[in-house]
């Protein structure tokens, strides 16, 4: 049984300025919970007595190391009352927003990073995330018009991709102006250079524009390599762009191609 105060509750979380007053986010899914359950501080469950059953020992080792978890065995029917999903399955969860500290010059020093540089759709930030998961990217630096990673619906769209990437919301001109200048810095634009024709390294970073208006100018100015992500045939007429999360992931698959 759910009290009408949870719910209420619950339900306020869709709006960032709760969320970010609170310091959590939401998940659901027996298959994005599991996966996020043993990363983040878990503070609430709502779930079906299968749910439960069948996760006792993590409920046990739960309520345990942190007295301030609770938990409500509800019906279908009041996991849907809760729920943010059309489809909702088994369990729905409340953790902790996760605090990192990270040296950006170190990071994109040691591997490939993405930028994102206002990407303000909910749906094309978490295919992001789950794109740079699975290509081994491990910090996503986003400036303040990005989405909020938090959204129930972007948190949903990472399909956990959240429990290995960390993203970093910070003024993009500022982080990259404390780079060393010999950091690779690309970014991709109608009037750059065919990707497929360009050395491209193992480090550095690669910055993805806003869905309409691309890469602003203040950003653009550090970029030191402008990529092209060239359509086929050339020269046959097409739409004007890609989908921002289509191009991230066709930008990564060839960065780690090579």
């Amino acid at each position: 049984m759910i009290s009408k105060n949870r719910i209420k509750y619950i339900h306020s979380l869709e709006l960032k300025k709760h969320r970010k007053e609170e310091g959590v986010f939401v998940a659901e899914g027996h298959k994005l919970v599991g996966d996020l359950i043993g990363v983040f501080e878990c503070v609430y469950l709502a779930a079906t007595n299968d749910w439960i059953s069948a996760h006792a020992a993590e409920i046990e080792r739960l309520t345990e190391s942190n007295r301030q978890f609770m938990i409500d065995e509800v019906t279908d029917d009041e996991l849907r009352r809760i729920s943010f999903q059309e489809h909702p399955q088994q369990v729905l969860a409340i953790f902790r927003q996760p605090e990192y500290d990270v040296d950006p010059a170190e990071a994109v020093a040691n591997g490939l990073c993405l930028a994102l540089d206002d990407v303000q759709n909910p749906g094309n930030l978490g295919t992001i995330v789950r794109l740079a998961d699975w290509f081994g990217i491990e910090h996503i630096f986003c400036s303040p018009g990005c989405a909020d990673i938090f959204n129930p619906k972007t948190v949903q769209s990472t399909m956990g991709g959240l429990a290995h990437v960390q993203l970093h919301y910070c003024q993009l001109p500022e982080l990259l102006a404390s780079l060393p200048s010999a950091t690779p810095v690309y970014g991709t634009f109608l009037d750059g250079e065919n990707m497929y024709e360009k050395q491209l390294t193992t480090n550095g970073l690669i910055i993805m524009g806003n869905e309409g208006k691309g890469v602003s100018p203040e950003v653009g100015k550090y970029v030191t390599e402008r990529l092209y992500i060239p359509n086929y045939p050339q020269g046959r007429e097409t739409s004007e762009s890609l989908n921002v999360a289509i191009a991230t992931a066709i930008v990564c698959a060839e960065f780690r191609r090579r």
